[in-house]
């Protein structure tokens, strides 16, 4: 484009802003459930689903009375879940994805088979990482990530067939391939984008997801177990959160126009990539980098409690007046991915030297919901969320803030792809909510007289 275009393109924007504008009172008349929103916060229902489930309040009466939050995969609680599987000494991520895509836990010979068949299935087609990956390296991992799902469908001998068995097999194929798919689209990233040198690891079978991933992004191919453990616990965490998030309901809608896997699967990565979505836990670390950078003394409660009452008042920070990672759409008392996922990182922290930084993270949770309740004159009970401790998490892994959203994908393809098989075999019916049209009728207006 010219550069004199650019006055032109202006304008356009302009006009097209004018008139995309709707008055928002016409919401209300018109009953719109914006967001598909009730007017209660609470979400409309548009389907079911035996997958996942996210409890956070009690319905009373129409009165939402909080509670402490439970998120159940396949009807098993996700603490029960992770208790039994650190407890015993394994990773959780394979069983999980077992469990959220077949609909029941596996045993143990099934555990070694479906492992086997995950690491027989991480290397990527022949040619696709220099055709694909190197040769058009993105600054966006995510938009990276999205076009390599879109490219697999060139790679794929049957990639329209919409039968149970080929998407089971095309199912396992993404789930193996992500991890591998982030990594190299890292690696393309920090060498033709930021001049460092190119390492391209191969997968390695035998090991679990998480050392894989962790193994493929360092240099050295070094990690601790406990490192390995907590990114682990982060994918298992991460895996799924009902048929109504974003990106869940986006593999729905797109599924049920009967298109092809990748298809669905890549905008369900555009869908994650959003900052009101799977990006939110960079938010949060850009808001502790500030506060770390403002707060002189993270064990004095009194400076920390002034600075978040500033960026509460919209005097500090993005001037938002939020405390980002505190609060959720679904849960009030609790998140219990937030609570798991504090417990494991208390652990990596002592590891790390890093006890000081957790302890502020400790303060603005414990002092954050008091100050917002009296600065906004608010009632809302906030507890972290994920988020709020998923990048601080990923910070003492030592990965680049460019993964943390591409890591939530190696963990949501599991259950997308089980939102997917459910879509299809129990979906049957383009989804498609209605739209009221409130501009009215326009006569055409001839060329010459405008």
């Amino acid at each position: 484009m010219q550069t004199n275009d650019k006055t032109y393109i202006e304008r356009l924007a302009a006009l097209a802003e004018k008139n995309n504008f709707i008055e928002p009172s016409l919401y209300e008349r018109y009953n719109v459930k914006r967001g598909l929103r009730n007017s209660d916060g609470t979400g409309v229902l548009v389907g079911l689903t035996n997958i996942g489930e996210v409890h956070g309040y009690i319905l009373d009466e129409g009165e939402r009375i909080p509670d402490q939050g439970r998120l159940l995969y396949r009807g098993i609680d996700v603490w029960d879940i992770v208790k039994n599987f650190q407890k015993e000494g394994r990773f959780g991520f394979e069983e999980v994805s077992y469990l959220l895509v077949f609909g029941q836990l596996p045993t143990r010979q099934e555990l070694v088979e479906f492992n086997r068949l995950l690491g027989e299935n991480r290397y990527l087609p022949e040619g696709f990482i220099e055709d694909m990956i190197l040769k058009a390296p993105s600054n966006d991992i995510m938009n990276k990530l999205a076009r390599s799902v879109l490219a697999s469908y060139s790679y794929d001998k049957n990639p329209d067939d919409l039968s149970i068995p080929n998407v089971v097999r095309q199912s396992i194929e993404l789930i193996a391939r992500f991890p591998v798919m982030v990594a190299y689209g890292y690696q393309a990233k920090a060498h033709y984008h930021g001049n460092q040198s190119l390492y391209i690891h191969l997968p390695q079978p035998d090991l679990s997801t998480a050392e894989n991933f962790l193994y493929m992004i360092r240099p050295d191919n070094q990690y601790t177990r406990l490192e390995a453990e907590l990114l682990d616990l982060s994918l298992v965490l991460h895996a799924e959160h009902g048929g109504g998030n974003n990106s869940t309901f986006t593999v729905h809608v797109v599924a049920s126009t009967g298109t092809d896997i990748y298809s669905v699967i890549a905008a369900a990565v555009g869908s994650l990539k959003g900052p009101k979505h799977g990006g939110a836990n960079i938010k949060v670390m850009e808001m502790m980098e500030d506060i770390k950078n403002n707060v002189k003394d993270w064990a004095d409660e009194d400076e920390v409690k002034y600075y978040l009452t500033k960026i509460l008042n919209g005097e500090a920070f993005d001037r938002k007046g939020l405390i980002y990672g505190l609060g959720h759409a679904v849960y009030t008392l609790s998140d219990p991915r937030a609570v798991l996922l504090k417990a494991k990182a208390a652990e990596l922290a002592k590891e790390k030297n890093m006890e000081d930084e957790f302890g502020l993270y400790l303060t603005i949770e414990k002092v954050g919901p008091e100050l917002f309740a009296s600065i906004k004159g608010s009632d809302k009970i906030l507890a972290p969320n994920v988020d709020f401790y998923s990048g601080f998490v990923y910070k003492m892994l030592n990965l680049p803030i460019e993964l943390y959203t591409p890591i939530f994908a190696i963990a949501r393809i599991s259950g997308w792809c089980a939102h997917l098989l459910e879509e299809l075999i129990s979906g049957g019916r383009i989804i498609r909510p209605a739209y009221k049209n409130v501009i009215g009728k326009r006569k055409y207006i001839p060329l010459e007289q405008r």
